[in-house]
């Protein structure tokens, strides 16, 4: 994957050098909030969903990282020297390149990797922006069917395995008040519900 996103020479035999490639399956939890962050992640293959975690584990979907991406949230804390403000999961069997902290500056003296580390940026800013516009500016029925497309299109399917509860505490709400609105959506034909099952209908 890495020589798809890259192409200088010295960068790709450098990620060939130091970085190590890590298999990590459905489920699996990446990193959690107040981890120190030793490594940068590029998914190689799979989605990995990142939330935002408060002290007390309330939790907020933010955004899924695709093959060829990056977490602007660990770019961060490696240059500032901060502890992991977000939690990492990976939405389905996955791979990763783990690039350590310490190189992630020392390979800005490549061109190609200072525009990707630049464009991560950019992307994940716009996609933190969708995030406040929906919770500042729309009605949570906005906001759960946000968060089932992006579900669906990090699962590849429509049908998504998934629970009522599993929904509010990643968009910070109470279970009664998700059940409340995928039932509206239902009735209007956006969603089809099932025992623990959602399949999005529009969409």
């Amino acid at each position: 994957m890495a020589n798809n996103i890259f192409t200088d020479t010295g960068l790709l035999n450098e990620i060939k050098k130091y970085a190590r490639v890590r298999s990590i399956k459905r489920d699996t939890i990446l990193m959690s909030p107040g981890d120190e962050v030793f490594f940068v992640p590029i998914v190689q293959e799979g989605v990995l969903r990142i939330v935002r975690q408060n002290d007390e584990g309330k939790e907020i979907f933010l955004y899924h990282l695709y093959p060829g991406q990056t977490c602007a949230m660990a770019i961060n804390c490696c240059q500032a020297h901060k502890k992991s403000m977000v939690k990492a999961i990976a939405e389905e069997d996955s791979e990763i390149l783990q690039i350590r902290v310490n190189l992630v500056e020392d390979w800005f003296k490549y061109p190609e990797w200072k525009t990707f580390v630049n464009s991560t940026y950019g992307s994940r800013f716009a996609e933190l922006i969708e995030v406040i516009d929906l919770i500042a500016f729309h009605n949570m029925d906005r906001q759960v069917l946000h968060y089932l497309q992006e579900r669906a299109k990090a699962a590849g399917t429509k049908a998504l395995n998934i629970t009522h509860q599993e929904i509010a505490d990643e968009l910070h709400t109470h279970r009664e008040a998700i059940s409340r609105l995928l039932r509206t959506l239902e009735s209007k034909g956006i969603v089809k519900l099932g025992r623990n099952t959602i399949e999005l209908i529009t969409g």
